[in-house]
């Protein structure tokens, strides 16, 4: 999406956040407007954070069509043998794909985002390298992947509060159809190994699920070195929050500090949505085959407004070429609609081509003079 904003800039805060982590940020998901923030780019240990961006690298291969769901994934001994958080696969041991990432999202499963790592790009490391370019295709300035699930306590293996929300952004955003595993409270699946059968159940590692009304996700993550960890998605009223909880002392606490980021923005926060519905009508072509091209906006417009101030006195104004020579590309931009609120401009939305529209030969001149000619 679109928008002429100014994105990552932190909102002014009118009442004290109390929490208890270090290092924190709120961010709103569909802008990438920051209401809050505290020591938000300073380099600390993510732990299973980390599986954010394996979550979003599977979304992504899924789309890519490099992967399916139902794919089988063969465990290896690298996979079976990691500790932490695991679900205990056995190496030579074949799950389908969408139970491996059940397990990653749901039960923080080390072991299970080791093997589809390997499913993906062949090796962890390949899938690491992967994650690291990823991060510094999303501006993530200060991240740094050693392994796909956090297991690592290395100072190498890095990154900020303000990425870890980046990347949850990217992937909530870009695939809402990982909610479908974030919510899960309780499943189970069966291991099928030369030992046999049995069933192994498995469940969230985010208590807000139980906590939070509004809560939809994300990831959370532990370890000695980066103590307690989480990234928090919730949907209020249509308002998408990402709350960011790095190095919390405690689990509960990181619970809390989360909830409180949340209510803050929902208690402060108002979302204005204008749509672009309406008709923009068509611009003159000059020298084209067609002698008009239909407009369009480039997306919906979207403003976060922390001031609370009245959202129904925001002004669009259009403002528009008188026309375009020909060829035109679709897509090319030839205006915007600004918004104002109390004579302040907002932000704005480009206005586009909806069509190609080729230049005019010598035979489409003649063909529209023998059209007027029997008009």
């Amino acid at each position: 999406m679109t928008l002429s904003l100014i994105w990552g800039m932190a909102m002014p805060v009118k009442a004290e956040v109390e929490i208890s982590a270090p290092s924190a940020i709120l961010m709103e998901a569909s802008t990438g407007q920051v209401i809050y923030e505290v020591n938000a780019t300073e380099h600390r240990s993510p732990a299973s954070i980390t599986k954010i961006m394996t979550i979003l690298l599977i979304f992504e291969a899924l789309e890519q069509g490099n992967i399916k769901l139902d794919d089988d994934v063969t465990v290896t001994a690298h996979a079976s043998s990691m500790g932490g958080s695991q679900v205990y696969l056995a190496e030579g041991e074949i799950q389908d794909l969408e139970t491996l990432l059940k397990c990653i999202v749901v039960a923080s499963a080390n072991d299970a985002s080791v093997a589809v790592a390997e499913h993906i790009a062949g090796s962890e490391k390949s899938f690491v390298d992967m994650m690291n370019a990823k991060a510094r295709a999303l501006g993530m300035k200060d991240t740094c992947f050693e392994d796909c699930c956090g297991l690592t306590d290395s100072d190498g293996h890095y990154t900020t509060a303000k990425d870890v929300a980046i990347m949850s952004r990217e992937l909530i955003t870009k695939y809402p159809g990982v909610f479908k595993y974030t919510t899960i409270w309780m499943d189970d699946f069966v291991h099928e190994t030369a030992q046999g059968s049995s069933t192994f159940g498995i469940s969230s590692t985010n208590k807000l699920l139980k906590q939070y009304d509004w809560i939809t996700g994300l990831k959370t993550g532990s370890t000695s070195k980066a103590k307690y960890c989480i990234s928090a998605t919730g949907n209020k009223n249509d308002m998408e929050l990402i709350a960011v909880v790095m190095g919390a002392p405690d689990p509960k606490q990181r619970f809390s500090d989360a909830a409180t980021l949340l209510n803050y923005g929902y208690g402060m926060c108002k979302m204005y949505v204008d749509e672009n519905k309406d008709s923009l009508g068509a611009l003159t072509v000059k020298g084209g085959k067609e002698d008009c091209v239909s407009l369009a906006y480039s997306s919906d417009f979207r403003y976060l407004d922390t001031e609370k101030r009245d959202l129904e006195s925001v002004e669009k104004v259009l403002e528009i070429s008188r026309e375009i020579k020909a060829p035109v590309v679709k897509g090319t931009e030839v205006g915007q609609a600004v918004y104002r609120l109390g004579g302040e401009v907002i932000g704005s939305v480009p206005i586009v081509t909806a069509a190609d529209v080729a230049k005019a030969t010598y035979k489409d001149y003649l063909y529209k003079l023998f059209l007027e000619y029997l008009m």
